[in-house]
C-alpha cells in the first residue's frame, strides 16, 4: 500500500525528529563497541552508517519537497 502525500510528509518529520537521533545514538554506541580501528577505517564506518539510514527509508522521502500532487490547483480558478 503506497502512502499518500499527507502521510510521507508526517512520517518523514517523525523519522527525522525521533528517529534519526535514536539512530544517532545506536550508531555511536556501536562503533564505540568495535575494537581500536585506524583512523581511516573508523571514518569509513562512520560515513558507510551515516548512510545506511536512508537506505530503507528513501521512498519516505521522495517527492516531499515538491507541492503536493493531489490538492487542487490553485490558478484553475482564476481562469
Amino acid at each position: 500500500m503506497a502512502l499518500s502525500y499527507k502521510a510521507r510528509r508526517r512520517w518523514s518529520l517523525v523519522i527525522l525528529l525521533i528517529g534519526l537521533p535514536i539512530y544517532i545514538v545506536a550508531a555511536i554506541s556501536l562503533i564505540a563497541w568495535l575494537p581500536d580501528l585506524p583512523g581511516w577505517m573508523t571514518l569509513l564506518v562512520y560515513v558507510v552508517v551515516g548512510f545506511a539510514w536512508m537506505v530503507p527509508l528513501k521512498f519516505v522521502f521522495l517527492g516531499i519537497g515538491q507541492a503536493d500532487p493531489d490538492a487542487p490547483d490553485p490558478e484553475a480558478g482564476l481562469r
